[in-house]
């Protein structure tokens, strides 16, 4: 798995490629932590090369949004629309779909939509 991030319109955009599972959730949570750390209340979590989810990678994901509740930040979630390529993302949004937490997020198709501020989100 690969974890980076960078800014990009004001937004600090963690991006996720690989597996996020046991092993490798704990460096998706520490970039979060860190951008707001730092003073960031604009966060993106690029998940489209995402192919495999567990819970703790959901859970990641449910500790993100509370963090950024909590300090009244914004969190959006970019992943690929239903129908896209199996092999990216579209696991993701299947697995928060299956959970019923899909419905939490702000979830975008791409990063140029989840770093505009008039774009709105796909339907849940």
């Amino acid at each position: 798995m690969l974890v980076t991030r960078a800014e990009q319109d004001g937004w600090a955009v963690v991006t996720v490629a690989g597996e996020m599972d046991l092993i490798s959730s704990p460096a998706v949570r520490q970039k979060v932590h860190d951008a707001v750390a730092e003073g960031r209340r604009s966060v993106v979590l690029d998940l489209a090369d995402v192919r495999f989810c567990d819970s703790s990678g959901v859970g990641v994901l449910i500790g993100a949004r509370r963090l950024m509740r909590s300090c009244a930040g914004r969190l959006r979630i970019v992943l690929p629309e239903e129908g896209a390529a199996p092999s990216e993302g579209a696991h993701v949004n299947r697995v928060l779909a299956a959970l019923g937490v899909r419905r939490l997020f702000e979830v975008f198709p791409d990063l140029a939509a989840a770093t505009d501020e008039s774009a709105q989100p796909l339907s849940a």
